[in-house]
């Protein structure tokens, strides 16, 4: 039965709109589409979403959101700092690496929309470098990383690990021997967040 006006949820057109870019792309998908998909008039969807960018945007940050929620949970999990750094991320490499693999059509839908929704992509960046300057923090705190600023620390490792969740990389996530690279690179930023300054 299709939803009414009283019982459709942003949600339940955010499930909508990620099938129907699913099934269209990001091209041909439009609201009329969502809310044909809903059996609702466009009107309702735009009573939620007052313009397709709004949908847009708010699809896009809720599947880039699902990446940051999975990962947060390790942020003050147990382990030491340097095992949680670790967890984290593997963490991110495998979630981008599942989005990429199991779903590369929608992979490729939000790679574009991610293009075009700019500052999404820098909330969801802002996100994890945060949490990841909480972890190096932590690691500061007890000793086991030497360094005098946190977030810097922070932003140079997930630098220096783009090459495993920065979706331009996509194609060699499959790669035989990446998950070596990704182990031989985590060891290197370990050891040089371990190691006292000069």
């Amino acid at each position: 039965m299709p939803p009414t006006s009283e019982t459709l949820t942003a949600e339940r057109i955010l499930e909508a709109t990620e099938e129907v870019l699913r099934r269209h792309g990001p091209a041909k998908a439009t609201v009329v589409d969502v809310a044909r998909a809903l059996g609702v008039s466009h009107g309702s969807v735009y009573r939620h979403f007052r313009t397709k960018a709004a949908l847009r945007e708010a699809v896009t940050k809720r599947w880039l959101d699902r990446t940051s929620r999975r990962l947060a949970g390790i942020v003050d999990g147990d382990g030491t700092a340097e095992q949680r750094l670790r967890a984290w991320l593997a963490g991110l490499f495998e979630a981008k690496r599942h989005k990429a693999g199991d779903d590369p059509e929608l992979f490729a839908t939000y790679t574009v929309l991610t293009d075009e929704l700019g500052g999404v992509v820098y909330e969801h960046i802002e996100d994890l470098t945060g949490q990841l300057t909480r972890i190096i923090a932590a690691g500061a705190g007890s000793g086991d990383f030497r360094v005098p600023d946190p977030a810097v620390a922070a932003r140079a490792v997930f630098q220096a690990t783009g090459r495993f969740h920065d979706p331009c990389h996509a194609r060699d996530w499959a790669r035989q021997g990446i998950e070596e690279e990704f182990t031989a690179v985590v060891d290197l930023l370990v050891r040089g967040l371990s190691s006292p300054s000069p």
